[in-house]
C-alpha cells in the first residue's frame, strides 16, 4: 500500500496554532481520521483491498484497488462495483453518527463532549452534501450512475457539486460572521478547490464521450 503525506497539512495547522484554534484542529482531525476508518473497515468487509492512504490537512484519505470481477458484474446501467462505491461513502458519516450517539450516552467532561459531539455533527453534515468527490456526492453520483448510467451519473452530479458549493458558500460565510472559525473558511477553500478541479476533469470527459458518439 503507497503511503502519501499533504505538506499543506503542516501550513494549516500553523495556522490553526497562530489562531488559538489547534484544540479544534485536533478535534476535527481525530473525528476525521474515525471517519475514514469507517471507509477503509466496510471497503475491507466487502472484500477491496487499499491501495493508496494519504495524510491530508482533513484527515486521511484511501484509495482502493479495483476489482475487474466487481466491474464485469452488471447491475442495472454500472456494475457491482458501483454498489461497493456507494455503501463504502455511506461508512464515513455513518461512524461520525455513531459517534455522536456514543458521546451523548457517555459521561464524561461536558467540555470535551460538546466539541467530539460537534467536530462529528459537522463532519457528517459536511460529507453529506451532494458535493463530488465528498461521500454525499459519491452517493448520489452512484445511484445515479447505477439507473441512468456513467455519462448521465457524471454530467448531473458535476451540476448538482457546483450549486451546492454555491449555497454551502453562502451559509458558511454567515456561519464564520457569526462564530469566526477559521475552520469554515479553509473548508470552503477546499471544497471550491475540488469541485474546479473535478470540473475540469468531466469537461475532459465530455470530450472524450462527444468524440466517442461521433465515431459510432
Amino acid at each position: 500500500m503507497k503511503f502519501k503525506i499533504d505538506l499543506k497539512i503542516f501550513l494549516i495547522t500553523f495556522l490553526f496554532f497562530m489562531t488559538s484554534q489547534i484544540k479544534i484542529y485536533i478535534t476535527m482531525m481525530i473525528c476525521a481520521i474515525l471517519h475514514e476508518l469507517g471507509h477503509l473497515i466496510m471497503g475491507i468487509i466487502l472484500g477491496m483491498k487499499p491501495e493508496k492512504l494519504e495524510i491530508i490537512p482533513i484527515g486521511i484519505r484511501i484509495t482502493f484497488k479495483l476489482n475487474i470481477k466487481d466491474i464485469n458484474k452488471k447491475v442495472k446501467k454500472a456494475n457491482k462495483l458501483e454498489i461497493k462505491k456507494i455503501l463504502i461513502a455511506i461508512a464515513g458519516p455513518a461512524i461520525n453518527i455513531l459517534l455522536i450517539i456514543i458521546s451523548a450516552t457517555t459521561k464524561i467532561n461536558i467540555i470535551a463532549k460538546i466539541n467530539f459531539i460537534y467536530a462529528n455533527l459537522l463532519l457528517a453534515i459536511i460529507n453529506l452534501v451532494p458535493i463530488y468527490p465528498l461521500d454525499g456526492g459519491r452517493i448520489l453520483k452512484g445511484i445515479i450512475t447505477i439507473f441512468k448510467g456513467k455519462q448521465k451519473g457524471e454530467q448531473t452530479i458535476n451540476i448538482i457539486s457546483i450549486i451546492s458549493t454555491i449555497i454551502t458558500t453562502i451559509i458558511g460565510t454567515i456561519a464564520v460572521i457569526n462564530n469566526k472559525n477559521i475552520a469554515i473558511i479553509f473548508f470552503i477553500i477546499y471544497i471550491w478547490a475540488i469541485v474546479i478541479k473535478e470540473n475540469k476533469k468531466y469537461k475532459n470527459r465530455k470530450i472524450i464521450y462527444e468524440l466517442l458518439e461521433k465515431n459510432y
